[in-house]
């Protein structure tokens, strides 16, 4: 392959594009160190090296950083990775590994997410961000299935209207009616907001 262009991206980063194509970025002492040039042919054992050596090592250590940094998705972390431009071969690789160490695992990300959310938002909403998040419906619905139950339902509906100050019992129909409606957009099902204000003297 042939080095058709060299693009700086920093101070000392720079893309270095293959065939017409950008294919990853280098530092320049890594270009200096492999011999990469514009306008030459890179040898099969060279790419070999800066995708096994040099930049799957890096992006195993960026990948564990930004898990540090807050748990994350494996499309959240997969996004990421592309951000720092890293080849999908690369990117797949380092996934792979802190994969296998149990340092990424979507269905633990879910219900922690749930558990964190469940009191204040509807399922619907949560199944929304998780999705949004890059999570697998079937493991959305399994996290669920853990640890989450209609009473947490409920339970939010009760803390959204505490947050509100929203008293059904003094409340008119047109406040009824936009409460209703509010609770509806997020989410919750009618039921579940119908049972929740029936009984707000009993829970009050």
């Amino acid at each position: 392959m042939t080095v058709t262009r060299i693009e700086p991206c920093g101070k000392t980063r720079y893309r270095i594009h293959l065939d017409g194509e950008p294919a990853f970025i280098l530092y320049k002492g890594e270009m200096k160190n492999l011999g990469i040039r514009e306008g030459e042919e890179v040898s099969p054992d060279t790419l070999e090296t800066i995708y096994s050596a040099i930049l799957y090592r890096r992006a195993r250590l960026r990948a564990m950083h930004l898990l540090e940094d807050m748990d994350r998705t494996e499309a959240g972390l997969r996004e990421k990775l592309r951000q720092g431009e890293y080849p999908e071969e690369v990117t797949e690789k380092a996934i792979a590994y802190v994969r296998s160490f149990g340092y990424l695992n979507d269905a633990r990300y879910a219900e922690n997410f749930i558990l964190s959310r469940q009191d204040t938002k509807s399922r619907r909403e949560i199944e929304a961000l998780l999705i949004k998040k890059g999570v697998a419906r079937e493991i959305i619905d399994q996290a669920f299935s853990v640890c989450y139950t209609e009473n947490e339902e409920l339970e939010a509906v009760r803390k959204i209207l505490r947050k509100k100050r929203f008293d059904p019992d003094s409340a008119d129909s047109l406040q009824m009616q936009k409460i209703y409606g509010y609770l509806a957009r997020k989410g919750f099902r009618y039921e579940t907001i119908r049972q929740v204000i029936q009984n707000h003297a009993e829970d009050a």
